[in-house]
């Protein structure tokens, strides 16, 4: 079997580069890498705890090196912080579960699920957290199996050509691809690869990069059905509105309609679950003189400057945050949150005043 801890990837650095290359991104890049094998399962196995708050005593006897180690640690972590279990997530997690159990032992026409919604909705966030789920499930059920790959993560390139995304997938594996190999010898190596590793779940974000209006985007369609039908596993797909960007237009998309189940995430209304999303995330700051129940008092204002957007949300507080440990206030306000610059979109968006 080929592992995918194969030979370099044609388009990463060269190979008498590649040991002080890895070394520089292990631990600082990698899991933000998801399209690459090492960085995915970087992704799925680390789980870092948040980090302790020192006490007054302690923390004004750290000596500046001490006190700068310190908080790189907590910005470092509010930059990321915890992923909140909403509702889309769970639906999304449980019925792609489902699908996977549907699709155990079909020969063919497996059912697969699709995302689609607005930006900044937690698309990827839902897709992700999905996979994890099946890897984590995968090394429950296969304790110390080594050249097992549960679960491939890629994502559609703009513009792409069905070249262009066997290679993304050959890219993920770390499977070697030369300038002259064609499409064919590509997934050819890439179904061999996914079939040997039992591979659960294939997850393909970015999916409006795609358009079936043009024929680079029908191939790229027919190339996906084709993985489809080659790799026994169930297919997640992602993108933004895509129902209206003509996904189910046209035999491809009636293909694709008959095939794929829709959830639709969308901003979230002013209601408990948001009040409870936002508590969740100020339970999780890491903050000195921050007081519990601060965000949560400013819910409706917070829904009013995001517009329910979970993305713009995250973005919100972690990037108070970050500021709250940068100027030493060590707390999250009003008045700091109106600092952080949102996205276009929602410092744009019509609101109505907090209350």
């Amino acid at each position: 079997m080929v592992t995918a801890a194969g030979p370099a990837f044609e388009q990463l650095p060269p190979s008498g580069l590649q040991a002080g290359w890895r070394r520089a991104v292990d631990q600082e890049e990698l899991h933000r890498h998801l399209t690459t094998l090492e960085g995915w399962r970087e992704f799925t196995t680390q789980d870092p705890a948040p980090p302790d708050l020192l006490p007054a005593d302690v923390l004004a006897g750290l000596g500046p090196d001490e006190r700068q180690d310190y908080d790189d640690a907590r910005l470092d972590y509010h930059t990321r912080m915890t992923v909140a279990a909403t509702s889309t997530l769970r639906t999304v997690v449980h019925t792609g579960r489902r699908l996977t159990l549907l699709n155990r032992h079909a020969i063919s026409a497996r059912r697969g699920l699709i995302l689609s919604g607005p930006a900044g909705t937690g698309k990827t966030t839902a897709l992700t957290q999905f996979g994890k789920t099946i890897e984590a499930i995968d090394r429950r059920q296969h304790p110390g199996v080594g050249g097992r790959i549960p679960v491939v993560y890629v994502t559609v390139p703009p513009a792409a050509t069905s070249r262009m995304l066997a290679v993304e997938f050959a890219r993920f594996l770390g499977l070697p691809v030369t300038v002259r190999a064609n499409i064919t010898d590509v997934i050819e190596a890439v179904c061999g690869v996914l079939i040997d590793a039992r591979v659960t779940v294939v997850c393909v974000d970015e999916l409006h990069n795609l358009s079936l209006a043009t024929r680079s985007g029908a191939e790229v369609s027919d190339t996906l059905k084709y993985f489809s039908e080659r790799i026994p596993a169930t297919f997640v797909y992602a993108g933004v509105d895509l129902e209206a960007n003509g996904l189910f237009n046209g035999t491809r998309g009636r293909q694709i309609a008959g095939r794929f189940g829709v959830i639709e995430t969308v901003a979230f209304p002013r209601t408990e679950e948001w009040t409870g999303l936002v508590t969740t995330l100020e339970e999780a700051l890491r903050l000195h003189h921050h007081r519990p129940g601060t965000l949560e008092g400013l819910a409706h204002y917070l829904h009013d400057r995001t517009g329910g957007m979970i993305g713009s949300l995250s973005h919100l507080i972690r990037g108070a945050a970050l500021d709250a440990i940068l100027d030493g206030t060590e707390k999250i306000t009003r008045k700091s949150l109106q600092s952080v610059k949102l996205d276009r979109a929602a410092e744009t968006r019509k609101s109505k005043p907090a209350s």
